[in-house]
């Protein structure tokens, strides 16, 4: 990555701006990265598939350190599905956010 982001790669602080780090780059490579620009929800299908089974695999090896990061891949898919609506108008991450925190809450009444 270009030197004027990589202040991009340091550590948050706090998850509210590790996640608006995580959003910037997904942004940044939208524009600049070839493979990042064409990628549409199709093409990523087999990419969020794949980093689920990642997952499973991580809990079942009971491997904390790879749960890890197979869970921050499978939120790159997460955030990357929903920058790809955040251009064409839809929605964004935080419609995504503020409609399962909706569910959430709507299915725990007893909380």
């Amino acid at each position: 990555m270009k030197k004027e982001y990589m202040h991009l790669a340091a550590e948050a602080n706090g998850p509210a701006e590790a996640f608006e780090r995580l959003s910037r780059i997904i942004a940044i490579l939208r524009k600049e990265c070839p493979w990042d620009r064409k990628q549409t929800h199709e093409s990523l299908k087999s990419c969020l598939i794949e980093e689920a089974y990642e997952v499973i695999e991580a809990i079942e090896k009971k491997d904390p350190q790879n749960l890890e990061e197979e869970l921050g891949d499978v939120l790159l898919q997460v955030v990357h599905h929903a920058r790809i609506e955040e251009e064409q108008g839809t929605f964004n991450f935080q419609d995504v956010c503020d409609g399962i925190c909706k569910k959430l809450i709507l299915r725990h009444p007893h909380v």
